[in-house]
């Protein structure tokens, strides 16, 4: 690197802040560490009248090395430290991920007396907005007002944002009402509180009053319409935003788009942005994120072919990528491609608790008992990773599926911190399927003072006692809950025919085709029949008043009940609204029970067709009379 031949301090030091600043801008550390150090050799970052430190510490939060910003922060005396200084350092807290952190130098900064500026507000709504911290983001926008910065278009939307992430979306609305000039960022923050928090319609309202649209507002807008299932409205969207506008669907803008397909399970419009996204970069490489965004909603989506050639095609990947491509194989089942895929990152990133927790449920789903356990057991001396709250759940699952109830429950009880109800939930699942009332009654005494208004688990264990043949402990344990308002999550199957999404639900009366449903339904139910199928009745648990019934007239009952499950209803609408041999895919909210993976398993042989069904907890292929997780789930 070469120096100036000769010349005053003061022109010196501005040659080192030009270097200092164009490596800030591009983020490019390592060069900034050498003129740093040359600037410490030479004696000139300690001439005061320089401000050197204040520049170096600038370049350092820029490229978010915390430590040696910090350090130049301290070691700076306080009457050369400006508004700029502080701030600089609070948003490289907020950048690393160390909001609250950022927000206890904000209190620092006005104990000391130190002037606020606009920048300085912004980096603390922000803070606020990223924690969810309502009462400091209040007392933020109290401060703002005292200091006369009210009038701040930036710092308002920033702290519109705060509202709106802190679910306080009428407090944004009266910000924005009260605010004397407005530009697009107010109208499209807003915009993003009202349709999250009040509703897509009044969200169609207040994006038709905005007197300019940017690419963000018209994809809030259309993804809230993709996200509530209303194809139709948000393909016309699209159109007139492209079309109409000329507006182009960026990086951002496609992987919102697509994570809301992956929500709502809306393949159609999720191939349509992948189409649009190959003939808009043609003879460019597409965004890593949009790439991990297509295989995530083709995984979700049940197409994990399609997500599998995705990933292949990435010329590059991230942890996120990897992460993704193996949680979504872990959702179908596919454990021994998991495994193998592992491998195959571990040569390219290191991974991470996501990475572990994908792992190991693959090794759950699919039986994977020793390979998970050795994989659990080697978190820390050989991925150097503490295991999560999340890889614990994932390994007490594992064990308590394959019936090691004992193990799984060492497993908790050895856990650094207090179990969540994810991880005692997943030991109580373990106990109905393994009818082990004892541990399911400890375990449930324990998440009924964690979680008491959990409908989940108290009825879980209702039906382990049925299940048990003690009808009558299970009577008065679902009188209690009956009592006390608890009731059972509904069911909900749904799916896409014609790009219109269908809801069912068990005993369904609302679908405008339902006659034709309930006629197909008994056609159906009479061909599974004669192919084999037996209504399982253990899979129907009846209320404390149908117990003690007459046995036979009871066993009518349970079988009439679990013919008008949705998973069957939905099965049927396909049937009767899809052309012959054209695969059927479901989703339900729940998990599917063992009767409807029974009868399901039959329909997709005696129809000749595959039967796709994304329960809460995984995917189900059901083809040729079988499923793909071998009745393991």
């Amino acid at each position: 690197m070469r120096w100036p031949a000769a010349g005053t301090i003061s022109s010196v030091a501005r040659y080192y802040r030009v270097l200092l600043r164009s490596c800030a801008r591009h983020s490019r550390l390592d060069e900034g560490l050498k003129i740093h150090g040359a600037a410490i050799t030479t004696g000139l970052l300690f001439v005061p009248i320089t401000f050197l430190p204040n520049v170096v510490l600038h370049m350092y939060a820029a490229c978010g090395d915390l430590v040696s910003a910090r350090k130049l922060f301290d070691d700076i005396p306080l009457t050369h430290k400006d508004t700029i200084d502080w701030t600089t350092l609070m948003s490289c807290y907020s950048l690393v991920g160390s909001h609250l952190d950022a927000l206890n130098l904000f209190v620092i900064m006005r104990r000391e007396m130190i002037l606020i500026d606009e920048i300085t507000l912004v980096s603390v709504f922000c803070a606020c907005a990223k924690v969810g911290n309502r009462v400091f983001g209040i007392q933020g926008h109290v401060c703002m007002v005292k200091m006369g910065l009210g009038f701040s278009v930036k710092a308002c939307n920033a702290a519109m944002d705060m509202y709106v992430k802190c679910d306080l979306a009428g407090d944004a609305r009266r910000m924005f009402d009260e605010m004397t000039e407005r530009s697009i960022v107010s109208w499209t923050v807003l915009l993003g509180g009202v349709v999250k928090w009040m509703g897509l319609k009044e969200g169609r309202n207040l994006f038709d009053q905005m007197p300019e649209k940017n690419e963000i507002a018209w994809t809030i807008m259309t993804a809230a319409y993709v996200e509530n299932c209303y194809s139709e409205e948000a393909f016309r969207l699209l159109s007139e935003m492209l079309f109409s506008y000329g507006l182009k669907l960026h990086f951002a803008a496609l992987c919102s788009l697509l994570s809301a397909c992956t929500q709502s399970g809306d393949v159609v419009m999720g191939k349509w942005l992948h189409t649009h996204a190959l003939k808009t970069m043609a003879g460019t490489v597409i965004d890593v994120s949009v790439g991990t965004a297509l295989l995530d909603m083709y995984a979700k989506c049940g197409r994990i072919n399609m997500a599998i050639r995705v990933f292949g095609s990435m010329h590059s990947r991230t942890l996120v990528s990897w992460n993704a491509m193996l949680s979504g194989l872990a959702m179908h089942g596919k454990g021994a491609a998991v495994l193998d895929m592992f491998n195959q990152m571990l040569e390219e990133v290191k991974p991470d608790d996501i990475t572990v927790t994908a792992v190991l449920s693959a090794c759950s789903h699919s039986g994977l008992v020793d390979q998970g356990r050795k994989i659990f057991c080697s978190l820390e001396h050989v991925y150097g990773i503490s295991p999560s709250m999340e890889n614990y759940a994932c390994m007490v699952d594992l064990l308590g599926r394959a019936g090691h109830l004992e193990e799984a429950e060492a497993v908790i009880r050895g856990m650094p911190m207090s179990p969540n109800e994810v991880v005692l939930g997943s030991l109580l699942g373990a106990c109905g399927v393994h009818r082990k009332q004892v541990l399911g009654e400890r375990l449930l005494r324990e998440l009924v003072q964690l979680y008491p208004h959990n409908t989940e688990y108290h009825i879980l264990l209702s039906n382990v006692y049925a299940l048990s043949g003690k009808l009558d402990k299970a009577g008065s344990f679902r009188r209690v809950l009956r009592d006390r308002g608890i009731r059972k999550i509904p069911g909900v199957s749904s799916m896409y025919v014609n790009g219109q999404v269908h809801h069912f639900t068990a005993g369904d009366k609302a679908h405008p085709r339902i006659k034709e449903i309930y006629s197909k339904l008994d056609e159906m139910i009479k061909r599974l029949r004669l192919s084999g199928y037996v209504p399982d009745t253990n899979s129907q648990i009846f209320s404390a008043s149908d117990i003690g019934m007459d046995y036979t007239y009871q066993q009518e009952e349970k079988e009439r009940v679990l013919q008008f499950h949705s998973e069957k209803l939905a099965v049927c609408f396909g049937l009767m609204s899809t052309k012959v041999g054209m695969p059927l895919y479901i989703f339900k909210n729940l998990r599917t029970c063992p009767d409807c993976h029974s009868a399901i398993k039959i329909a997709s042989k005696v129809y000749g067709r595959e039967i796709i069904i994304r329960d809460r907890n995984r995917f189900h292929y059901f083809k040729h009379g079988s499923c793909s997780c071998a009745d393991y789930w």
